[in-house]
């Protein structure tokens, strides 16, 4: 019986576990969406401690960096599918949040962050004044 192989799959396979995938990032995956007048960025941090995130922005430039620890070197580990090191996502910013209101919560190995619209971007009502109307006033 003749065996077709590919020697490129398991490569293939193990790079996708660490770097994941664009639609599936190993790492740091994450959710975005409006509701009302507030962005929210959800991203999932499993197995992190507070003190391990660090939230920065500079220039409209959102930079979440956590860290994960991995196993001790004392333990034979089996199977090793979680990712651990150190690991970075970028956000950009559209002129139009207010970066200085920014409110992070990580609660559950989920990180949520709220930012607010700048009052100048919000929808606002325009006054329509007619010229005619102030004529019919007037007589």
């Amino acid at each position: 019986m003749l065996i077709r192989t590919d020697p490129f799959r398991d490569l293939d396979r193990l790079t996708q576990q660490v770097f994941g995938t664009v639609a599936r990032p190993a790492a740091m995956p994450m959710d975005a969406y409006r509701k009302g007048d507030t962005f929210y960025i959800k991203l999932d941090l499993p197995g992190t401690t507070l003190d391990a995130i660090d939230l920065t922005v500079e220039q409209n430039v959102l930079t979440v960096h956590a860290s994960r620890p991995g196993m001790n070197s004392d333990v034979e580990l089996l199977v090793g599918e979680r990712p651990t090191g150190t690991f970075t996502r970028q956000v950009f910013l559209g002129d139009t949040l207010d970066a200085e209101g920014i409110e992070a919560d990580y609660t559950a190995g989920v990180l949520t962050l709220a930012i607010p619209v700048h009052e100048a971007a919000k929808p606002r009502k325009v006054e329509i004044t007619s010229q005619d109307a102030k004529q019919i006033a007037r007589n």
